[in-house]
């Protein structure tokens, strides 16, 4: 008998693990594969590491203005995909590590709910007090037809190609659209994005995302266009009342994802638009069961499924805590980056603020200028007009994954302008551009 069950190790499992096992809980983690889930092997890090690579790739080429001259250079896919893999193992074996830190006992197979709220995995049946489903999203395959055609892949199969294609045609602008679109144009393969929106990455700002797309100037970008089907290595699109096509080595499909609730059939579970339905506690509706990470369609990012697993085990162990969903941080590891937390200003608008938004651009931060030069980016800001109270931060350009945690922290504080006016900045930083941004106010 276990105090908790977790079904599913990716950063929402493995997380909720630790963090119970710290609590002293007898725990039991399922997972089918690999511990780190489709985050750690086939999502958020090896997709990090290769454009890291990329990155440095395309550094080296265009070094020369900062005194560096390389002659050339050249991009080895197989070391990249070789560094991929290392990284990869290193951070799965580190989980591993957790886990046994913490006596939690770890078994590898499927395991199914059964409706006296057990689990069955292999041929034994396992039972606790409270039972955390943890089983994350796979990739949605939208009903095209032609798409199992055999140049057709998902993320997960173009992250263990052995060679570049020469080309590859993107179904879908969003981030995962997008960060392979940056990826393998910059090393040198020829990519087209088809995307049914007037725009990409649709959660940002517009002005922003406009920077992103055609800062990317060796991909092809097909937007308002509807895939109409898929012959062979052949994409037809219809826009504006008219069909084009596009043709390449691989097709990617990245068009969102779908709950994996395979193994939940068995129960009663409350749905909402595919996801299991949860409270703020991560609560289902059956007692004793949670939910947390991808397959509950809230907030389909890693660290978002970390922050539920944390609520879910202080939930189970009477300690008082909610989700909260306002100031969580997101990133998009593009070239160049973006990334963002709280309100674009649409969406304050739509919630009825009085919004004042303000806007700084990053060449004028001296830090950025000795990195990038003229460089597009910019930092945004939107505040509340009525109490200056910031509600979101917006960012394009240089580490603005890394930044964002600062902003998050500064929504998740309801910090007002003045206060943030008062926050002491190191220069020469990029970090300088939130507060520069913030008097920009004024």
């Amino acid at each position: 008998m276990y105090d908790i069950i977790i079904l599913g190790g990716g950063p929402g499992g493995y997380v909720a693990a630790e963090r119970a096992g710290q609590k002293g809980k007898k725990v039991l983690l399922i997972e089918k594969e690999t511990l780190g889930g489709v985050c750690l092997n086939h999502g958020c890090v090896p997709t990090k590491s290769l454009l890291h690579s990329a990155k440095l790739f395309k550094n080296a080429q265009f070094s020369g203005q900062y005194g560096v001259e390389a002659d050339n250079v050249s991009f080895n896919f197989q070391q990249a995909m070789h560094w991929k893999n290392t990284v990869v193992s290193t951070m799965v074996h580190g989980v591993d590590f957790l886990m046994k830190e913490h006596n939690v006992d770890v078994l590898y197979e499927e395991g199914t709910l059964l409706p006296d709220n057990s689990v069955q995995a292999g041929e034994k049946i396992y039972k606790a007090g409270s039972i955390i489903i943890a089983t994350g999203s796979s990739p949605s395959v939208p009903p095209i037809p032609g798409i199992d055609s055999s140049s057709v892949i998902t993320s997960r199969e173009l992250l263990q190609i052995q060679k570049l294609p020469s080309s590859l045609t993107i179904i879908g602008g969003g981030v995962i659209g997008m960060e392979f679109a940056s990826l393998f144009s910059t090393v040198g393969v020829k990519v087209s994005v088809i995307e049914m929106l007037p725009e990409v990455l649709p959660m940002m700002e517009d002005r922003m995302a406009r920077i992103v797309r055609t800062e990317m100037k060796d991909v092809d970008f097909y937007l308002n266009a509807k895939v109409d089907r898929i012959e062979n290595n052949t994409v037809f699109y219809s826009r504006e009342e008219s069909e084009a096509s596009v043709a390449s080595d691989l097709i990617l499909i990245a068009a969102g994802r779908k709950a994996n609730t395979g193994s939940l059939q068995k129960l009663n579970l409350a749905y909402r638009k595919g996801f299991l339905s949860v409270n703020e506690k991560m609560e289902t509706n059956i007692p004793g069961i949670y939910a947390i990470g991808d397959v509950t369609g809230k907030s389909m990012l890693a660290h978002s499924a970390s922050r539920m697993g944390e609520v879910a085990v202080n939930t189970i162990c009477d300690k008082r805590d909610r989700m909260r969903y306002n100031a969580i941080p997101w990133a998009v590891y593009t070239i160049p980056e973006a990334a963002g937390c709280g309100f674009t200003e649409k969406e304050a608008h739509e919630s009825g603020l009085n919004v004042h938004s303000g806007m700084f651009q990053m060449k004028n931060n001296s830090r950025y200028f000795a990195e990038h030069g003229k460089g597009r980016g910019m930092c945004k800001i939107v505040t509340d007009a009525e109490t200056g109270i910031i509600v979101g931060i917006h960012l394009v350009g240089g580490v603005s994954s890394e930044l964002i945690a600062g902003a998050a922290g500064i929504i998740e504080a309801e910090l007002r302008i003045e206060e943030v006016k008062q926050i002491v900045y190191p220069h020469p930083s990029l970090s300088e551009v939130i507060r520069d941004a913030v008097w920009s106010l004024t």
